[in-house]
């Protein structure tokens, strides 16, 4: 007999890891979003209650991922974070205003979905994976919360990515290389293919620079769907760096202001001492504007 909990007796953090490591491991694949599709759709689709911010590369992401939780909740408002793998413990993948689900919380998140689990199961040839269960659980928490943004990140590659059933408002494209050759494909062009599954019509890709090619296929898949690129090094980057006493002085370039900062290290965060801004604030408005003229405007893709 099985010792594996049923969803109704599900009570413990411990019983919950259980019965989701009992489903397919994150190395079994069969390429498909047909599974989680169904299981978002029977939780009422969670993923379209909120902004998504999907982030896809070779390396970098939960990094990033941090970073851009730590900007949005920095305006005040409410943010889910999903990242994978985990370190130490499960609740690290599903993050809601910066910090880790409790287990508590985990074990509540489990039990909202794992009846809905069980009957998406029912009506498919495979049975969700350990995967694509936590990425509802994390689709579900954030509606539940609620956040007014998500960070997504990808678990492998893109299109068929469980967490893209959820259509991004951004997608974040990090440096892209091979990586999991087996299941993406063996060279940089081939990856990027996949990768860029996550732009979707109408959504705003910030893209790392990329080798030539690379390039040229999120370019290409952004016109397809009527996406707008944002290139670093081209619409934003790091204009100067020199070092200061200790520290360094940076120059960071955006899309509406120009920062000069120094940068000092200051218990592993960053101090900001003093600072030249080279934007205005209209107080009649909430958006910032440049005071000095704007680049002029390229096409999606330009290098």
């Amino acid at each position: 007999m099985s010792d594996t909990p049923t969803p109704a007796s599900v009570s413990t953090y411990a019983e919950a890891e259980r019965a989701l490591l009992a489903r397919w491991p994150e190395s079994r694949l069969e390429p498909s979003l047909d599974r989680i599709a169904a299981f978002t759709e029977l939780l009422g689709e969670p993923q379209r209650t909120y902004p998504v911010l999907h982030l896809t590369g070779t390396n970098g992401k939960t990094s990033t991922s941090r970073m851009i939780d730590t900007l949005i909740r920095a305006t005040g408002l409410r943010t889910g974070r999903f990242t994978s793998p985990h370190v130490e413990s499960m609740t690290e993948r599903i993050s809601i205003d910066g910090e880790p689900l409790t287990e508590e919380q985990f074990v509540e998140a489990y039990q909202d979905v794992a009846p809905l689990a069980d009957l998406a199961d029912q009506d498919a040839v495979h049975p969700l994976s350990f995967f694509e269960t936590v990425v509802g659980m994390a689709y579900a928490a954030f509606a539940n919360a609620p956040v007014d943004a998500a960070i997504v990140e990808v678990g492998m590659g893109g299109s068929w990515d469980a967490t893209n059933v959820a259509d991004a408002t951004v997608a974040v494209i990090l440096p892209i290389a091979v990586d999991h050759s087996a299941y993406l494909g063996g060279s940089p062009v081939e990856i990027a293919r996949e990768k860029a599954g996550i732009i979707k019509p109408g959504s705003t890709v910030v893209s790392a620079v990329q080798v030539e090619d690379v390039a040229a296929v999120i370019a290409e898949r952004a016109a397809e769907v009527g996406a707008t690129v944002l290139w670093e090094g081209r619409d934003f980057g790091v204009e100067h760096r020199v070092p200061a006493v200790g520290g360094q002085m940076v120059r960071l370039q955006g899309l509406r202001a120009a920062y000069d900062q120094v940068f000092l290290p200051l218990h592993g965060a960053h101090h900001w001492p003093r600072s030249r801004r080279s934007w205005g604030r209209s107080r009649s408005t909430t958006s910032w504007s440049r005071t000095r003229s704007p680049r002029s405007p390229r096409r999606a893709g330009s290098r």
